[in-house]
């Protein structure tokens, strides 16, 4: 008995969040279809400039919503591929053209507007049986308790069955006793089918997947190469510097044991030496192991990593942060290190006398921009340091944007998805 009014339970809250959803889809992706399409008309006359991106940021908030209701109600994951407005982007009219052109250039925008026509007849559909099966079986009953007698001058028709005496109506009332069932065990999966068909149309096409996973080989093996760059770069430094220095201290210390009662005043110099050369051994031990993995951030976080890293620049800098949770430690390790390399490389290429950057996180990514008032002419190119920063980034999926006209400023912008816990 309880797993049935188990069943009826979860059917009803399936049925009841179909009815809710069919007016978002019937009427909010009716409206934004139509009003997307006379914008996109528009554009040849220079109003749907200005509307265009306001109406595709309504449709994606649009289809967000559904996908994360696909994801709360049925469990179907749908992905967000829309590629991010660079941070640099221009206002005014020029501004408008160049967002209205990334919004153009951008398949997930053809994919929304697909969605729309399909969410306001198929997907407004399969809502609608989704609680129409449930509603619909409480009209049979009425006609049963007497409702026919309204009808009994010309039959009404119930489904299949024409109502016309108690008989017929009760005839009704079996039928519709029997759709009840069937929306009891159809509800959940009608709903679910819903989404699927969201997502058949929002998800990226095979051509794209097959795009999006090449990159990921690209930026897989690049990783590994930057990797063993990385171990053999250690191994360097270890073997040139603090390996180096703890033999030579190890070899005076055995020096020391022969003259200590010999030549006291001697072993006493040569101690004063190991004591120096531990010391240096241990800086450059504590400055490799910064170069790995800084302690602070590990400790602290990415903000203040980056702010004690500006405070070891030779120029006046300005760190901005507003992070309000902390990322994943991999990706907090290649922001830190790609925000390294690039200061890196306004300190000695920009000359410049002051940085600023800026740090935040909405709408699921990570943003960076360090921008400096130096020389400009900072260009992505091959054998160059932002290349390598580049590389970086596209390991996890990052973009990488210069803004560097000649006679500057220089501002490079680095965006990271991530999620901060």
């Amino acid at each position: 008995m309880r797993p049935a009014r188990n069943r009826v339970r979860a059917a009803v809250r399936s049925g009841g969040r179909a009815f809710a959803l069919s007016f978002a889809s019937i009427v909010g992706s009716t409206v934004l279809f139509v009003l997307s399409l006379l914008s996109l008309v528009f554009i040849l006359l220079g109003v749907g400039l200005v509307t265009t991106p306001w109406l595709m940021g309504l449709v994606r908030r649009h289809a967000d919503r559904r996908r994360a209701l696909a994801s709360a109600w049925s469990d179907v994951s749908i992905p967000v591929p829309y590629r991010p407005f660079p941070k640099d982007v221009r206002s005014g009219f020029t501004g408008q053209v160049e967002r209205t052109t990334l919004l153009l250039k951008d398949p997930a925008t053809w994919r929304d507007l697909r969605w729309l026509l399909i969410d306001m007849t198929a997907g407004y559909v399969v809502l609608v049986l989704a609680f129409g099966l449930l509603l619909f079986p409480l009209e049979g009953l009425v006609l049963a308790a007497g409702l026919w007698r309204v009808f009994a001058d010309d039959p009404y028709w119930y489904g299949f069955v024409p109502v016309d005496s108690q008989m017929t109506a009760l005839a009704a009332a079996l039928l519709g006793i029997v759709i009840f069932h069937v929306g009891v065990w159809a509800s959940g999966p009608l709903l679910r089918l819903h989404f699927v068909l969201a997502r058949s149309a929002l998800a990226p096409t095979p051509d794209e997947l097959k795009r999006r996973i090449d990159r990921l080989t690209e930026t897989r093996h690049e990783a590994v190469d930057t990797a063993a760059s990385e171990l053999r770069r250690i191994e360097r430094d270890l073997h040139d510097g603090a390996q180096a220095r703890l033999v030579a201290m190890g070899m005076n210390l055995s020096t020391i044991e022969a003259l200590i009662e010999k030549d006291p005043a001697q072993a006493k110099k040569m101690l004063a030496m190991a004591r120096t050369s531990s010391a240096e051994a241990l800086t450059e031990l504590r400055d490799l192991v910064r170069g790995i993995h800084p302690p602070v951030l590990a400790e602290r976080g990415l903000g203040d990593a980056v702010r004690a890293l500006a405070l070891r620049l030779p120029v006046t800098s300005e760190v901005t942060v507003e992070l309000p949770g902390r990322a994943e430690a991999p990706v907090e390790s290649a922001a830190y290190f790609a925000v390294s390399e690039t200061l890196a490389n306004a300190v000695k290429h920009a000359d410049a006398d002051r940085l600023w950057v800026d740090m935040h996180h909405a709408e699921g990514m990570l943003r960076i921009s360090v921008t400096d008032n130096g020389k400009g002419g900072a260009v992505v190119g091959s054998g160059s340091g932002l290349s390598g920063i580049e590389r970086r980034l596209g390991t996890f999926d990052g973009v990488l944007a210069v803004s560097s006209p000649a006679g500057g400023p220089t501002m490079v912008t680095m965006e990271i998805p991530c999620a901060l816990s």
